[in-house]
C-alpha cells in the first residue's frame, strides 16, 4: 500500500509540474515557476507508462518528450561527465546559458520546433569530397530525449539475442553468450547487408512498425523529419556503429533495432519451431554411453551484424539462410551481400564477428592438458614449497624450545625468590596448558608422518633381547610385564599398517581421479565443440602498420605528425590508444599477442616520437620519463598514464561492457595551434570554461591519402571519420581534451557544428 501511494503520489506531482510549466507558459502574468531538474531513470519510466491504453502508447510527444524535466534530463545524458556529482544544477544552469529549454519544450508541444534551422552543413576539405549534416547541441537534446522515450517503450520487448544500443547488452555480453551457450556447432553464416543508405521506403517501414506500438503522429513526424534533414542517417553494410563517429546519431541504434525487430522475431519462431521438433529425454535416465546431440539454432545480432550457428545439417543450415536474405529482402526492403552471406563450416573455417575471430574447436584447445616441462615445473614448485614449509617447521620448534627453557627458567626463578609465599595468579598452570598443546600439536605431526612411524615401530620392536624365553624366565615378573605393555602400545600407535593403507588408497584415488578426468577430456574431444574466440593477429598488426607504428619491419618508430603535441599529450595520444585495445580484446584467447603490441610496439613507439621531438636518444629518454612514461600534471603531482607492464600482465576478463573499438583514436590526431585566436568555450556539450585552445583535427586517411573503401590498403572492419571533419579547429578545455586523447569521449560529445576555420 504504501508503494501504491507513493506512486500515485509522484505521479500526480508530476501532472501538477507539467501543467504549472504549460499554464506559466500560456500566461505570463503568473509567477515564476520554480526551478526544475531532471526528471530520474523511475519517474520517466512511470511517466511514460501512464499514458499507455488499450495496446498503445499515446501523445508521447507533446507529454513526455516536450517537457522541460525530459529535455533536462537529455541534456544531463549528453554531458561528457554524466556521472559526476551535483551535475543537475550544473547541467540545468549551462543549458539556460545558451537556450531556454520551456521555450523549446513549447515549439515541440506547438509543433513549432523547426528541424532544418538546427541542422549545419560541413563542407569538405576537398573539392570533391562529400558534404556532411550535422544536429547543433538544442537538435541533440531533443533526439536524446526522444531516444530515451523509446528505449523505455522498446528495450524490454527486444529478442534476448539482441546486443548493442542497450543497457548491459554490449560486446562482452554476446562474447559471453557465444562461449558459455553455444556447443556443438556444425554450419554457421554471418549476415552482410550492401552498403547503402535508409532511403524513404525503408524510413516509410520504420514509421510503420513505430505505429504499430506508438499512437503519435507528430512523434512519427519528427523522426521522418529527422531522417530527410538527414540529421539521422542509417546507413548499413558500414563500419559507423557503436564506433562514436559524427556521423552516427544516438538515435540510430534504437531506431535500426525497431526496424530489425519483426527480423528477430521471425528468427526466434524458426528456434521453437526446430526445438518442437526435437524428442525430450531425461539425461539422467540416459546410459553413460549415450551421447543425444539435440539440433539447436543459436543467433546473436549486434546492430547491423547477424551471426546464425546451427547444430544440425547444411541443407538445414542452407534452408535457414535462403528463408533469412528472402525475408529482409522482401519484407524489410534491405539488400544483402550473398556472396559474403554464404555459409561455412564452424570446425574448419573462422568467421569474423564483432571484430573477433570465432571458430569451433574441442575442449582441449581452450584447456589443454599441461606438458612435459610444465608437469616437471610444476613437481619443482611443489618440492621447493615442502623444503619452505620443513624449515619453517624447524625454526618454530627451536623458537619453541629456546621459549619453553626461559619461561621455565622464569618459574623457577619465581618459585625460588617467593620462599614459599603464595601468589594471585598460577603461572604453573598456565605453563602446563601451554606445554600440553605443543605437546598435542607435535604427536599430531608425528602420526601423521608415515615415515617417522615406521622407523620408531622398527626401533622399538625389532632384535630386542626381552622377546626370548629363555631370557624373559630369568628376569622379575614386573619388567616382563612392564616390556609386554610397551609393546602393545607400541603396536597400538606405531604400527604403521594403517597408515600404509591409507597411504595407499589415497595414491588410488589420485589415479582414478586422473584416469577418470583424462578419459572425460577424451570423450569430450571426440563429441564437444566450444567456441573460440580470438583477436584477428593479422589485422591487428596491419592496423598497427597503417598508422606508423612500426616500420616494414615491424620495428616501432615515430609517429612525426604528433611532434607539435606537448610530452604529456602524446603520451595520453599513445595511452588512449593501447587502452582501447585492451579493454577491447580482453575476452580473446589470444589476449597475451594484444597485450604484446601494446607494451612493445606503442610503449617504445611513444618513446622514439619523444626522442624525434627532443632530438635525443632512446636511453635519454627512458632515463627522463621512466619506461612507463611518467609525467607531471597540472598540480606537479607524478602521474602514470600508460599502462605498465605489470599493469598489463595483470590483466584479464573485465565485467561485461560495450567498448567503443580504437578506430576514433586511432585514425585522428589533435594537433594543438600556435594562434592569437580569441578565446572560446569549450567545444563539449554543455561545458562553460573558456580557459581553451584550439586544435587541428589530423585524419589517418586524409594524411596517408588512402581511400578507406580501398580494402587493400586499408584495414578491413576499421571504421574512418567523415572526411569533411579533416584539417577544421576544435576548442576544448584541459580536461575534455584530456579525455578525447583518452579515448574516453568520442566525437559525438562534441558540439561539431561549431567547428572554425583556421589557416
Amino acid at each position: 500500500m504504501r508503494r501504491i501511494v507513493s506512486s500515485n503520489s509522484r505521479l500526480s506531482i508530476l501532472s501538477n509540474l507539467l501543467r504549472f510549466h504549460s499554464n506559466s507558459a500560456l500566461n505570463p502574468t503568473l509567477p515564476s515557476p520554480l526551478p526544475i531538474t531532471p526528471i530520474s531513470q523511475s519517474d520517466l519510466e512511470t511517466l511514460v507508462l501512464n499514458h499507455y491504453s488499450h495496446g498503445k502508447f499515446h501523445n508521447l510527444l507533446r507529454n513526455v518528450v516536450a517537457t522541460p524535466t525530459v529535455l533536462l534530463a537529455a541534456s544531463k545524458n549528453l554531458h561528457p561527465n554524466n556521472g559526476a556529482d551535483n551535475l543537475d544544477s550544473f547541467v540545468t544552469d549551462s543549458v539556460h546559458n545558451r537556450f531556454s529549454i520551456e521555450d523549446m519544450a513549447q515549439q515541440l508541444r506547438d509543433d513549432r520546433f523547426h528541424i532544418e534551422s538546427c541542422c549545419v552543413r560541413i563542407m569538405p576539405s576537398r573539392v570533391k569530397g562529400e558534404t556532411l549534416i550535422l544536429p547543433n547541441l538544442k537538435l541533440k537534446v531533443v533526439i536524446e530525449a526522444v531516444r530515451m522515450v523509446l528505449e523505455i517503450v522498446y528495450d524490454k520487448r527486444f529478442m534476448t539475442f539482441v546486443y548493442g544500443g542497450r543497457v548491459g547488452m554490449g560486446r562482452h555480453t554476446a562474447i559471453r553468450y557465444l562461449k558459455t551457450t553455444v556447443e556443438n556447432p556444425s554450419w554457421w553464416f554471418r549476415v552482410r547487408f550492401a552498403p547503402e543508405l535508409f532511403n524513404s521506403m525503408n524510413v516509410g517501414k520504420l514509421s510503420s512498425f513505430i505505429e504499430e506500438k506508438i499512437d503519435d503522429k507528430f512523434l512519427v513526424d519528427l523522426v521522418k523529419s529527422l531522417f530527410e534533414c538527414e540529421a539521422v542517417r542509417i546507413e548499413l553494410g558500414g563500419c559507423f556503429f557503436g564506433r562514436g563517429f559524427p556521423q552516427e546519431s544516438s538515435l540510430c541504434s534504437i531506431l535500426l533495432n525497431i526496424y530489425l525487430n519483426g527480423f528477430d522475431k521471425e528468427i526466434q519462431d524458426f528456434r521453437l519451431q526446430i526445438d518442437g521438433r526435437n524428442p525430450r529425454f531425461d539425461y539422467d535416465e540416459l546410459s553413460e554411453r549415450v551421447f543425444h546431440k539435440p539440433v539447436k539454432i543459436y543467433a546473436v545480432r549486434y546492430l547491423d551484424e547477424i551471426l546464425i550457428i546451427t547444430s544440425g545439417s547444411k541443407l538445414l543450415t542452407l534452408n535457414l539462410n535462403n528463408h533469412i536474405v528472402k525475408f529482409l529482402e522482401e519484407e524489410l526492403g534491405l539488400r544483402v551481400d550473398k556472396l559474403n552471406s554464404a555459409i561455412h563450416s564452424a570446425v574448419s573455417e573462422k568467421i569474423d564477428f564483432m571484430g573477433m575471430e570465432l571458430q569451433a574447436v574441442p575442449p582441449s584447445v581452450l584447456h589443454p592438458p599441461l606438458s612435459d616441462k610444465a608437469i616437471r615445473a610444476r613437481k619443482k614448485y611443489i618440492k621447493q614449497k615442502e623444503g619452505k614449509a620443513l624449515e619453517m617447521r624447524n625454526a618454530r620448534e627451536t623458537n619453541r624450545k629456546k621459549l619453553g627453557l626461559k619461561i621455565l627458567n622464569h618459574v623457577f626463578k619465581k618459585l625460588k625468590r617467593s620462599n614459599g609465599f603464595k601468589f594471585d595468579f598460577n603461572i604453573e598452570e598456565e605453563v602446563r596448558v601451554l606445554f600440553a598443546s605443543w605437546a598435542a600439536e607435535v604427536v599430531q605431526e608425528f602420526l601423521a608422518s608415515y615415515e617417522e612411524r615406521l622407523d620408531w615401530h622398527r626401533k622399538l620392536s625389532s632384535g630386542d633381547f626381552l622377546s626370548l624365553r629363555n631370557i624373559r624366565d630369568q628376569l622379575p615378573q614386573e619388567l616382563v610385564d612392564a616390556y609386554d605393555q610397551l609393546q602393545e602400545q607400541v603396536d597400538k600407535y606405531l604400527t604403521p599398517l594403517k597408515a600404509r593403507k591409507a597411504l595407499e588408497e589415497k595414491e588410488r584415488q589420485i589415479e582414478e581421479k586422473e584416469s577418470h578426468s583424462y578419459a572425460k577430456s577424451t570423450v569430450e574431444d571426440l563429441t564437444k565443440l566450444c567456441m573460440k574466440v580470438a583477436a584477428p593477429e593479422e589485422l591487428v598488426r596491419k592496423a598497427v602498420k597503417l598508422a606508423k607504428f612500426t616500420n616494414s619491419m615491424g620495428r616501432p618508430r615515430p609517429i612525426k605528425v604528433l611532434i607539435a603535441l606537448e610530452d604529456s599529450d602524446i603520451i595520453k595520444w599513445y595511452a588512449g590508444v593501447g587502452r582501447r585495445w585492451l579493454n577491447f580484446f580482453c575476452c580473446c584467447r589470444n589476449f597475451r599477442m594484444v597485450k604484446t603490441v601494446v607494451t612493445y610496439h606503442l610503449r617504445f613507439s611513444c618513446i622514439l616520437t619523444l626522442a624525434e621531438k627532443h632530438e635525443s636518444t632512446k636511453r635519454e629518454v627512458i632515463r627522463h620519463f621512466t619506461k612507463d612514461l611518467k609525467t607531471y600534471n597540472e598540480y606537479g603531482e607524478e602521474e602514470v598514464i600508460f599502462p605498465t607492464e605489470r599493469e598489463i600482465k595483470m590483466m584479464g576478463d573485465k565485467d561485461l561492457s560495450d567498448p567503443k573499438s580504437v578506430d576514433g583514436v586511432l585514425s585522428m590526431a589533435l594537433i594543438r595551434l600556435a594562434s592569437e585566436e580569441a578565446t572560446a568555450s569549450c567545444m563539449a556539450h554543455f561545458c562553460d570554461r573558456m580557459d581553451t585552445s584550439f586544435f587541428r583535427i589530423r585524419l589517418l586517411q586524409s594524411r596517408l591519402n588512402v581511400n578507406p573503401l580501398n580494402k587493400d590498403k586499408w584495414v578491413p572492419g576499421m571504421g574512418a571519420i567523415h572526411e569533411s571533419l579533416n584539417r577544421k579547429c576544435v576548442s576544448l578545455c584541459s580536461n575534455h581534451k584530456d579525455d578525447l586523447f583518452f579515448g574516453k569521449i568520442t566525437l559525438q560529445d562534441i558540439d561539431c557544428t561549431l567547428f572554425v576555420d583556421i589557416q
